[in-house]
């Protein structure tokens, strides 16, 4: 795929070139990734989940039209994970739309272990509770204990586990049924994460990776 792929912006030019070989180091640059290729070459061992797809109907002047929605979480399972919302008239292509949008939206899951009942120093978890929102619905992440698993509605418990993170505890508000909604507000609130500034001391005993 790399060797077919012509790179149209900055990022995807550094990264055919090999200036940039990881994605934290694409990330840190602060250019926007606006080709999914860029995701493909730094992260070949992505997957993704599709987390709800409908089908929807808008009436025009001309009559009904009829088109699928596909919502999608993909991730590496070990700190990056993205969601994207394709739409279009057959699945496949609404499928593929997904996939591309969520690798757009590709961002770096800060991991550790917040918990007051474990302390084991290691990046199972999520360091301090967070919140995220998103239209009516908000959710707030808690630190869990190594073992615990991922206490979350089914909707939305893929995109944790696609971020490597193995044990937390959520707390949802608003209209859940609302998927997108409820995945954007996840992805809010690990953005948030990624964000706060932690001392280096805190770092350690909090096990943050990074």
């Amino acid at each position: 795929m790399k060797g077919d792929w012509e790179p149209r912006t900055k990022l995807g030019r550094m990264v055919k070139k090999g200036d940039i070989t990881t994605m934290e180091a694409a990330l840190e640059t602060g250019l926007p990734i606006l080709e999914p290729e860029i995701v493909d070459a730094l992260l070949p061992d992505l997957k993704f989940v599709i987390l709800d797809s409908r089908a929807t109907v808008r009436v025009t002047d001309s009559g009904k039209r009829r088109s699928i929605e596909v919502l999608v979480v993909v991730g590496n399972g070990n700190g990056y994970v993205g969601v994207g919302l394709g739409k279009a008239k057959d699945f496949r292509t609404a499928l593929q739309k997904a996939i591309a949008r969520a690798k757009l939206n590709i961002i770096r899951v800060r991991r550790g272990c917040g918990s007051w009942e474990c302390g084991c120093g290691t990046a199972h978890s999520i360091p301090f509770k967070v919140e995220g929102k998103s239209g009516s619905v908000s959710i707030v992440l808690m630190p869990g204990p190594k073992g615990l698993g991922i206490v979350a509605p089914d909707s939305i418990k893929p995109i944790f586990e696609l971020a490597g993170i193995k044990d937390i505890w959520t707390k949802a508000r608003g209209n859940t049924r609302n998927t997108i909604n409820f995945a954007q507000a996840v992805i809010d609130a690990l953005k948030k994460l990624a964000a706060t500034k932690i001392p280096k001391e805190q770092m350690v005993v909090l096990g943050v990776d990074w």
